[in-house]
């Protein structure tokens, strides 16, 4: 079964926007968990404008599947990760004040940075995985930088999916299918929603794990939010 990550940064940009605690991130984590999701997933930025620093902090000991850290590799993200030790860091090369996420890397052009970046998460103890488009030269290059895994930027197959051209799914299953000859492992993520999550994990060979977030949220507004954890996990089979 492919494993499910929801990403719980739409949680706290609700929390944010009454400078509260409701709803209360922590319990967010806990019962997504109890709902039976496989591990929480979180974004911090700089400006902290959904997830802050200490929230990373205090989701450590709430987090008893796997926790996942995503973000670009710079200073205080590195900081945040080695200090709480999460057990997969993606890496993720967001410009400051970007809305989302909108590239994967050019593994080619920042082969030695990556490398020296995961090199250092490795030697504490830390899966790693870069965020790429699903081009073949990017998938070799992530193998050089010596990665535990690559997560598959969605976004464009959704898009295509949404127009009803199911072959948007090609690239990524070429992607993949390259990515296991590499001995890579492969999560995916970005406008995964419950429309087409079940055609991209019966196509996408060896997919281990998908980070979603936005769509979760969204559709628990309408369903609730343990119907649809549930309701991935069938489609996750």
């Amino acid at each position: 079964m492919t494993k499910l990550s929801v990403n719980i940064n739409k949680i706290a940009t609700l929390r944010n926007a009454r400078g509260g605690n409701v709803p209360d991130l922590l319990k967010v984590a806990a019962d997504i968990q109890k709902f039976g999701g496989h591990g929480i997933t979180i974004h911090p930025r700089p400006d902290e404008r959904h997830i802050r620093y200490q929230d990373a902090r205090d989701l450590k000991s709430v987090v008893y599947t796997e926790f996942n850290i995503e973000g670009n590799p710079q200073h205080n993200f590195i900081d945040l990760v080695l200090e709480c030790k999460p057990e997969q860091v993606t890496l993720v090369p967001d410009a400051i004040g970007a809305i989302t996420s909108s590239a994967g890397w050019d593994t080619v052009q920042n082969q030695a940075y990556l490398t020296e970046m995961i090199q250092e998460f490795q030697r504490n103890n830390i899966r790693t995985s870069i965020f790429v488009d699903p081009q073949l030269d990017m998938i070799e290059g992530a193998k050089k930088t010596g990665t535990d895994r690559i997560e598959l930027y969605t976004e464009a197959f959704a898009h295509q999916y949404s127009l009803g051209n199911h072959s948007g799914i090609d690239p990524y299953i070429k992607a993949s299918e390259l990515a296991i000859e590499l001995g890579l492992g492969i999560n995916a993520g970005h406008d995964l929603s419950l429309d087409n999550i079940q055609f991209f994990k019966q196509n996408i060979p060896g997919l281990l794990e998908v980070s979603i977030g936005h769509a979760l949220i969204a559709e628990s507004l309408y369903l609730g939010l343990e119907n649809v954890v549930n309701m991935y996990l069938q489609k996750l089979k």
